[in-house]
């Protein structure tokens, strides 16, 4: 598949009616500058790839990652996408749906340290 805006536009707007639940429970805390201030927007497009939460101002994204990261060949994928948004002088925070679930404020706390480097 070729990659042109128009078409990743067009997918992270789907995504953003299809958030997992992880992915809504952190978003209603960090929307509207809710986190120190701090702007993000969700399922936001870079390059080719959909970032779940973006802090343009910071070059910081935030990845909720579950069941479908655990595999060798979505490992793998998710290293070169990493690299990729890394090479574009973006930092990648990668937090698991577990840790969302069970400890939203450490997540949140993690996230506003990472902002503040």
């Amino acid at each position: 598949m070729k990659f042109t805006p128009s078409k990743t536009l067009k997918r992270a707007r789907s995504l953003r009616h299809s958030q997992t639940e992880a992915e809504q429970l952190l978003w209603w805390r960090m929307r509207n500058r809710n986190l120190n201030g701090f702007k993000f927007n969700r399922q936001a497009p870079v390059g080719p790839f959909i970032a779940d939460f973006l802090c343009n101002d910071r070059k910081l994204i935030v990845e909720v990652d579950g069941a479908t990261h655990g595999e060798d060949h979505e490992t793998a994928y998710d290293e070169r996408r990493t690299a990729y948004l890394e090479a574009k002088g973006y930092r990648v925070l990668r937090v698991q749906n577990h840790d969302v679930f069970t400890m939203l404020d450490d997540v949140l706390n993690g996230i506003v340290l990472e902002l503040e480097k």
